[in-house]
């Protein structure tokens, strides 16, 4: 058929983009994931995390952004890394340690879209990379990626889950994979007993509002809630913890993206020399980096939260 082939054509084309996972789902209303999600917000687990308010309907209706929506492709790129961070560093989660993934990885979406449309056919479609209202954790399970750990995260049993998400949503009929059906987290609770907040709850449940990410990135007050204090066991940028215990990550392998490829001041920069950064600096190391996302103000509250959790910081750019 000729679905088949298409679908035979684009999994080709993703690997040689360098994504690990083609995966492909129907385009349907997610009635499930909609319930939860509206329960979770009611519940105010986002925090100050106002935008996942917005576009309920988007979330839960591929049609509603891309109109006759047939079929949702989920991808993934490993980002795990070779190296470490050398001791008495900061520590930043793994994800960060390169090129900021949306920049790496909507082009390639960008890329296969093309190819779609000139040796398929006249295909409307969207890609997206964390970067708008699309459930990806979802779409990869019912894609047959994997399933979703009680840490929140996407696991696959042949690579952990270091790994980012991309979603591509078009209005092209393919041949669709089964389901990930069962859950191999069974009676472990590692993440659970490992997070230094306890943001993880036993039903998977994820408190967002109670997560060191949360606080190191997504919140943009000067001051980090004193009941935080001595809780960030040196996270200065996010948090692996869950991820890190996760005993489906020792099947994780060093991915093969150049632009993932750690900064070497990531893996080396000492807290002393963070403390002694300045603005200009840091703009011009981390000028393609994620961590520009919490501003050279927020990098330096976080520092010093993690070194003097009594005192903040006079600068205001967050």
């Amino acid at each position: 058929m000729l679905q088949t082939q298409h679908t035979r054509l684009i999994k080709e084309w993703t690997q040689q983009l360098g994504f690990s996972y083609c995966g492909i789902a129907r385009a349907r209303m997610l009635d499930e994931d909609a319930r939860r999600l509206e329960s979770w917000l009611n519940k105010g687990m986002h925090g100050n995390m106002h935008y996942m308010e917005k576009n309920f309907d988007l979330r839960v209706d591929p049609t509603k952004l891309v109109p006759g929506a047939k079929s949702v492709i989920t991808l993934l790129m490993n980002y795990y890394p070779g190296q470490q961070q050398q001791e008495e560093t900061p520590r930043i989660s793994k994800y960060a340690w390169g090129e900021d993934y949306h920049e790496v990885i909507r082009p390639k979406l960008n890329e296969l879209l093309l190819r779609i449309r000139e040796q398929i056919g006249a295909v409307e479609g969207r890609g997206f990379v964390d970067s708008a209202p699309v459930l990806e954790r979802s779409w990869a399970t019912l894609s047959g990626a994997g399933w979703i750990g009680k840490n929140g995260n996407l696991i696959s049993k042949q690579s952990g889950s270091f790994f980012f998400i991309a979603t591509l949503i078009v209005d092209l009929e393919l041949d669709y994979d089964d389901p990930f059906a069962k859950d191999f987290c069974g009676t472990c609770t590692k993440c659970i007993d490992a997070c230094p907040t306890d943001a993880i709850l036993p039903d998977k449940t994820i408190n967002g509002s109670k997560c060191i990410s949360y606080f190191t990135i997504e919140l943009k007050d000067m001051l980090i809630p004193d009941e935080m204090k001595g809780k960030f066991a040196d996270w200065m940028f996010g948090c692996d913890t869950c991820q890190d215990v996760c005993p489906w990550n020792r099947f994780s392998k060093a991915g093969n993206e150049p632009a993932f490829s750690p900064l070497p001041e990531i893996l080396n920069l000492k807290t002393h020399e963070w403390e002694a950064l300045t603005e200009e600096g840091f703009r011009k190391i981390f000028k393609k980096s994620p961590l520009k996302r919490s501003k050279f103000g927020g990098i330096q509250r976080n520092i010093r939260f993690l070194q003097y959790p009594s005192e903040t910081i006079t600068n205001t750019d967050i």
